[in-house]
């Protein structure tokens, strides 16, 4: 099942937006003490530099556009206030029917995570998640999420969607954006040939996931090549991937101040 329009339509707003580790690096080294940035200055810094966030970032932003349209919406995920934490939003429509946004996962559209409801579909589903099928279970408070790579791979992925607490969810956020991981990492829905594609640069690799399977990019080595091919597949300004991906070269070095 499709979510609603009056969902889908503040979704859409963010149909190219990367979810990415480069913009928590280069806000944390110019910020004070809190690190978790506003909407209005996330929004601020999309005009400046093309730029986005992590995962808390889109789910806060996500969140905010939610309640500037009506939706009822909150907060939820997974290992919230740990270093492993994931970020995600749950909507409602008008008919209380809740449905997963993950933008952090780059997921093509919300899906339905009421399974106790007869218009749940428990099969797995194409047309969800960039390069892979989905199957939504009951778990634990909450829902286990199988992804099905054409390769024959499974993985999965816990979220908790009872409501979290703003308040305690933002305090994860502030949490989360005070830990730098040595590794960058950008994810990028891109549209080829009439179908949603997932892009990955990982840990100074990149590589594409279709409906057929993974496909690696050449390796290159420069941080101009890198420059160059991340702003090809974001948009995001060049300078500002110069500056963020030599702090990364330098953390990785043992380095950095």
């Amino acid at each position: 099942m499709q979510a609603p329009t009056e969902i889908l339509s503040v979704w859409r707003q963010f149909d190219g937006f990367p979810m990415e580790t480069l913009t928590k690096a280069w806000y944390y080294q110019r910020s004070g003490e809190q690190k978790q940035r506003s909407v209005e200055l996330m929004e601020q810094h999309r005009s400046q530099y093309g730029i986005t966030g992590n995962c808390f970032d889109l789910a806060i932003w996500l969140l905010e556009a939610f309640d500037r349209a009506g939706v009822k919406a909150y907060p939820a995920g997974s290992g919230l206030g740990t270093e492993q934490a994931h970020a995600a939003i749950v909507a409602e429509d008008r008919d209380g029917r809740r449905f997963l946004c993950d933008l952090g996962d780059q997921w093509i559209q919300p899906i339905l995570v009421d399974v106790d409801r007869p218009e749940f579909n428990g099969d797995k589903l194409s047309g969800f998640f960039p390069g892979a099928e989905v199957q939504v279970k009951a778990a634990d408070k909450g829902i286990e999420v199988i992804y099905f790579r054409p390769s024959g791979k499974q993985s999965n992925q816990v979220y908790t969607i009872e409501p979290v607490e703003r308040k305690e969810f933002l305090a994860a956020a502030e949490y989360s954006q005070h830990h730098i991981h040595p590794e960058p990492l950008v994810e990028v829905r891109l549209q080829e040939k009439g179908e949603t594609v997932h892009w990955e640069f990982d840990n100074w690799k990149s590589f594409l996931s279709t409906g057929t399977g993974l496909y690696p990019d050449d390796q290159i080595e420069t941080l101009e090549e890198w420059v160059e091919r991340i702003h090809g597949k974001t948009h995001y300004d060049k300078e500002f991937l110069t500056e963020t991906l030599g702090f990364y070269r330098r953390l990785n070095l043992g380095s950095s101040e």
